[in-house]
């Protein structure tokens, strides 16, 4: 536990997450709305019952991927995650480009990814409340209280990480109760003929075989869904015993939410018939509805409502600390690497990532999943892959207290599946996300310039962890 702040001493963050919250944080961030809204879309996009192989297939890209945020997580645990890693290996060539191109992209992309989860949310408020969707979409009403509520979450932020982590262990319980209720409520009216009855000719790989014409469309939902499964290395300045509590956090969650995805879309596809199951707003009502009852669906609905709202929060809360750490090494705005004198939270990425929450809430659901997945890739994922690469040539006495299992194998494969899923997005996504990391250069070049940074002077290299004696130091 950290040292309370000495009288003059600026404040820093304090390591209270333990491994049990940290596992509750990830797979809260994990599950939220996702599968209870994308569910529709992936039956769609694959075909039919097919999609269920889908979500395994994501699975095991999130997995080998999570390997690699394990180990750099654990061998570099301050706030920031990627940010650092990508600091820390680009700097010998390429000074601080990489890491400003992250942080740059990931104030844009992390909200975006928030947003959804609010779109989510309102559309399973309109089974609770009349007028806030119609055929249509969401409605104003529905865009006003989506609003409300990302205000909510953001004031929601405002207290220490020690009480955060225990709210947010609360909020897992709640997601965790609204998926095993869903569940438990399909299989209760379950038909496996129908859960199996898969499309003739799905698998081919000739012709119009469903599965793999659809594959790369579906396997972005998946990966959607699994994202935040990393968000504890984000908090890696506030998570206690990191060398341990890091990895497990990230290979725990994945496989536990991979069994609850699985479980739950085998139990909707063997419930509903499969032409209501792609047009459904609010899937997980219907099979309450079908089981138990309107009265029963909708307490459980409010369950499902809270958990997105724990699933932006969490996401949020890891979100928030990556322009922190960069302002602190002067490659962001100043103002982004202050705390809050008493709750020791970073204020400016708080409120700006809220800010972009609002903004993205009033598009629709794919457009943002597309755009944020699409953003992510080329700067986040690809870039982690020659990351750890990097760093095992160029820092070879690093500690690495989890050292990936089968390297190199599950970064290649990662490498693989990060590559399909991109070359997968909509060309206007793709558009979108290269244009931004190219007006995100230009940014570089101007703060390279004032700062007399490369390409404009020096290079500064800085090996800050291979120095850390013990596992609890911040860079």
């Amino acid at each position: 536990m950290s040292s309370p702040t000495r009288s003059g001493e600026p404040p820093a963050l304090e390591r209270r997450i333990g491994p049990v919250q940290a596992t509750a944080i990830n797979m809260t961030q994990m599950c939220g709305i996702g599968p209870f809204v994308t569910i529709p879309a992936m039956v769609a996009t694959m075909g039919g019952p097919q999609a269920m192989f889908g979500w395994i297939i994501g699975a095991i890209v999130a997995l080998a991927d999570g390997l690699i945020w394990a180990e750099l997580g654990a061998a570099m645990p301050g706030a920031g995650g990627t940010y650092l890693y990508l600091r820390e290996a680009f700097q010998y060539r390429s000074g601080r480009l990489m890491p400003f191109l992250f942080v740059w992209s990931a104030v844009l992309f992390i909200p975006l990814i928030m947003s959804t989860g609010i779109i989510g949310l309102v559309q399973y408020l309109g089974y609770l409340i009349p007028g806030v969707t119609d055929e249509a979409g969401t409605t104003p009403l529905g865009k006003i209280i989506g609003v409300g509520i990302t205000l909510v979450i953001v004031l929601a932020l405002f207290r220490k990480i020690g009480q955060i982590g225990k709210l947010t262990t609360g909020l897992f319980v709640v997601m965790l109760v609204a998926v095993l209720a869903t569940i438990i409520a399909a299989f209760s009216h379950f038909s496996g003929a129908q859960a199996f009855a898969f499309t003739p000719g799905a698998f081919s790989s000739a012709g119009d075989g469903t599965f793999w014409g659809g594959l790369g469309a579906g396997l972005i939902i998946a990966i959607y869904d699994y994202l935040g499964y990393n968000t504890t290395a984000y908090l890696g300045g506030e998570v206690s015993s990191p060398g341990r509590t890091i990895p497990r956090s990230i290979i725990y969650s994945i496989l536990g939410i991979m069994s609850l995805y699985f479980l739950l879309q085998v139990g909707v596809l063997g419930s509903l018939p499969l032409d209501q199951i792609k047009t459904a707003t609010s899937v997980a009502s219907s099979v309450l509805e079908q089981a138990w009852g309107t009265g029963v669906a909708k307490v459980i609905t409010v369950f499902i409502v809270v958990a997105a709202i724990g699933s932006v929060f969490a996401g949020l809360l890891g979100g928030s600390r990556v322009p922190y750490e960069a302002a602190r090494d002067k490659v962001f705005l100043s103002v982004f690497g202050k705390l809050h004198p008493k709750l020791h939270l970073p204020t400016a990425g708080v409120l700006t990532m809220g800010a972009i929450t609002i903004v993205g809430s009033l598009f629709t659901l794919t457009d943002v999943i597309n755009a944020a997945v699409a953003t992510l890739v080329i700067i986040q994922s690809l870039a982690q892959v020659a990351a750890i690469w990097t760093l095992r040539r160029r820092q070879p006495n690093l500690e690495r207290p989890y050292r990936q299992w089968l390297y190199p194998v599950p970064t290649l494969l990662a490498l693989v599946g990060w590559v399909y899923i991109y070359v997968s997005a909509t060309w206007l996504s793709i558009g979108l996300s290269v244009g931004w990391i190219a007006l995100g250069a230009i940014a570089y070049l101007i703060y390279a310039k004032a700062e007399n940074t490369w390409p404009f002077g020096p290079k500064e290299i800085k090996e800050a962890f291979a120095s850390t004696e013990t596992e609890g130091v911040q860079a």
